[in-house]
């Protein structure tokens, strides 16, 4: 029987909501993170359970996690190296390594670990499959910088270059196209097999873009939502990423932290891997266009188009597979998760300044580049 659950980078976003859901469950609740800068600036959020225990640390301490394996029946490890800035070794180092750390205490200690929950990312799937009306099925190539500059977005077959149609992802396939997705991958599939091998439960959850208050205000991962509100909030205009017309799905993150639950209790999750995602495509005009209306903004785009270095097209999951094996399903749609978010940010102490300076920073690194540079003054910040 599980009762007491660790949790790596339980003060984060996901981990919080995860931790609170459990502590209502019963379950005994201990909290690993490293309060990095870039999300917390090295002090406990204010939301914090107070019925669940806090280690600041570090998940790569291998004589801290040691102590706290041996004292667990199970783990959910959500702690990770995220976005697409140029550390690749960091992105291994700490997503493939602290797993690997993770699995190695428990062998080397004969510790009865229960389950294991490893957090992965619908990113895994790159481009995804796609298909041709005339030709079938393909998994296209990278995107490539030509491509992006010439503005050719959209994904065509190639044997007749016809524009092709998108698959939505499905747990079988994987092609990881950056970095990231890269120490994801290389993650979710050292623990599913490391737990094979030693008979350690484990389950592998491949979220899409998760959505909900409490979301980092300050790490550049937070995305489109955050990005699209600190805008409209100064009454800026909107960055233009390639054509507003890529689509990706969004989860709530209650909906996320019930599907950790599940996965936790149940062991039809055992040696599995399950997209998490929303159930529904948006572009990404619809997503500002939404937000605009909500919060009686003007929606207006920069004229200066931009792209996302190893971005991909289309992130829509496929979820049919988790709802047959743990009869989970979002409860959230959007629309109602928009809201919570915006009644939450409406109560934050906002930095724009260092908002908008981050912006200028990950495009001085060249993590976002522009195609034409029309107007200083209007390529505003996403």
């Amino acid at each position: 029987m599980i009762k007491n659950v660790l949790i790596t980078g339980g003060a984060g976003f996901i981990g919080s909501y995860t931790t609170d859901l459990l502590i209502s469950k019963n379950y005994n609740v201990v909290v690993l993170d490293s309060l990095h800068s870039k999300t917390h600036n090295n002090n406990w959020p204010e939301y914090i359970n107070p019925q669940a225990e806090y280690i600041k640390g570090d998940v790569l301490d291998r004589n801290l996690l040691d102590s706290l394996l041996s004292k667990t029946d199970a783990v959910i490890h959500l702690a990770a190296e995220m976005d697409l800035n140029p550390d690749f070794q960091k992105f291994i180092d700490i997503n493939v390594g602290s797993t690997a750390l993770i699995y190695e205490l428990i062998v080397k200690n004969n510790y009865p670990i229960k389950k294991v929950v490893l957090a992965s990312t619908q990113f895994v799937y790159g481009e995804g499959k796609w298909e041709c009306n005339s030709h079938g099925q393909f998994i296209p190539k990278n995107r490539n910088f030509e491509e992006m500059s010439n503005k050719i977005w959209d994904i065509r077959c190639p044997v007749c270059n016809s524009i092709a149609n998108y698959l939505y992802n499905v747990e079988s396939f994987c092609n990881p196209s950056n970095h990231y997705a890269l120490s994801k991958y290389f993650q979710e599939t050292l623990g599913i097999n490391l737990g094979k091998l030693y008979k350690i439960p484990t389950v592998a959850l491949r979220y899409s873009i998760v959505h909900g208050p409490r979301q980092s205000l300050k790490n550049t991962y937070s995305g489109a939502l955050r990005t699209f509100v600190l805008n409209l909030l100064q009454s800026k205009s909107l960055a233009t990423f390639e054509d507003n017309m890529t689509k990706r799905d969004f989860v709530s993150v209650f909906d996320v932290a019930n599907a950790n639950l599940l996965s936790l209790e149940s062991s039809k999750a055992n040696y599995e891997i399950f997209n998490v995602g929303g159930g529904k495509e948006y572009t990404l005009y619809e997503l500002a266009n939404m937000i605009a209306k909500k919060l009686n903004k003007e929606l207006v785009f920069s004229k200066n188009i931009e792209y996302r270095v190893g971005d991909i097209r289309y992130a829509i999951s496929d979820i049919s597979k988790i709802y047959e094996f743990l009869d989970w399903k979002p409860m959230y749609s959007e629309n109602e998760t928009l809201d919570l978010y915006l009644n939450w940010i409406n109560l934050q102490k906002i930095n724009f300044e260092d908002f908008n300076n981050t912006q200028l920073l990950i495009r001085n690194l060249g993590i976002i580049k522009s195609i034409n540079y029309d107007n200083q003054q209007d390529s505003i910040q996403s």
